[in-house]
């Protein structure tokens, strides 16, 4: 039964190669779904387990000028990718309807999957969020659902890129988190500056309002495919994961928006605390295909280990 089951992966493995696209099939990271998976459990391990224990005895690290270089490079790649979108295609070509998927090796969608790569790569580069909270003893930022929604999305893109890498009106959702990504980052690059910026923070409360936005431009556009008359899309089922995707971080974060600021259920006092992608009285939303502001509160037993609590606002 082993011996098969190795078979079968094998076979399973030798199938994505001759299905992965020879637009993409050279960028980094492309070739096999092995090199992601691996980085991405490593990940996963080193979040909830080897790091909590490598910081145990040790003193918190204080890293706000590598938090204000890494913010202020995440927004200039962003923007970059931003840029590089609606060069190649969204601002340009696309309806902004029924965009196909684009086969063709034309400059213009050359430039589209480069795009779309760098927006996969800068998923990994997201990893460096948690090392921070990890390096700083800010273990309680890292619940169930930052470290699932870090290794999950990354893990997700690999197939669309692979299969589909200018992926058309699937992939619309990538430019509108790349938007909200300039935005997060600068906040939170002016929250790692110190104090004496706090008083550029007042518009904390509406980063969930631009997630919220989000969800609704990435789930209104998608769904347009239901109600056209004619939409020859060749992977319909992009187009399902993203609606439900879509829809369910909005209901999510519609039910943090009344838990946190029409209820006004705050944090204790001892919480409020600014930290790397955290700022002060903001306690870990979650944002689908986008930054991790995390709709859940964990803690850690005697033994390190994650443990998800209830729900707490930003």
């Amino acid at each position: 039964m082993l011996q098969e089951a190795v078979s079968n992966v094998l076979k399973f493995h030798s199938y994505l190669q001759l299905r992965t696209d020879v637009r993409v099939k050279d960028y980094p990271l492309m070739q096999s779904p092995i090199q992601m998976t691996s980085i991405l459990l490593a990940y996963v391990f080193f979040s909830v387990y080897v790091g909590p224990r490598l910081m145990a005895n040790r003193k918190p690290l204080r890293l706000n000028t590598a938090m204000m270089i890494y913010n202020l490079g995440m927004v200039l790649l962003n923007a970059y990718i931003v840029s590089e979108f609606l060069l190649s295609g969204w601002g340009t070509t696309y309806t902004w309807r029924c965009d196909l998927i684009d086969v063709s090796s034309s400059p213009q969608t050359l430039r589209m999957i480069r795009a779309s790569w760098l927006f996969y790569f800068s998923k990994f580069i997201e990893l460096f969020d948690t090392l921070f909270f990890v390096l700083r003893k800010k273990q309680s930022q890292i619940t169930f659902l930052h470290v699932f929604h870090h290794s999950f999305m990354p893990w997700t893109w690999w197939w669309g890129i692979t299969l589909t890498p200018a992926g058309g009106m699937g992939a619309f959702h990538a430019l509108v988190n790349a938007v909200v990504h300039v935005i997060m980052y600068f906040y939170y690059g002016l929250s790692a500056a110190g104090p004496r910026f706090q008083k550029y923070l007042w518009w904390k409360k509406y980063i969930t309002a631009i997630q919220l936005l989000q969800f609704v431009l990435v789930s209104v556009h998608i769904s347009q495919y239901y109600f056209m008359e004619k939409c020859d899309y060749q992977v319909p089922l992009w187009i399902h994961l993203i609606w439900l995707y879509g829809v369910f971080f909005f209901l999510l974060f519609s039910n943090f928006w009344v838990q946190a600021y029409i209820r006004g259920k705050r944090l204790p006092a001892a919480d409020v605390k600014p930290t790397q992608n955290c700022s002060a009285s903001e306690h870990i939303t979650v944002v689908a295909n986008g930054k991790h502001l995390e709709n859940g509160h964990a803690q850690l037993n005697t033994n390190g280990n994650i443990l998800l609590g209830k729900v707490k606002e930003i």
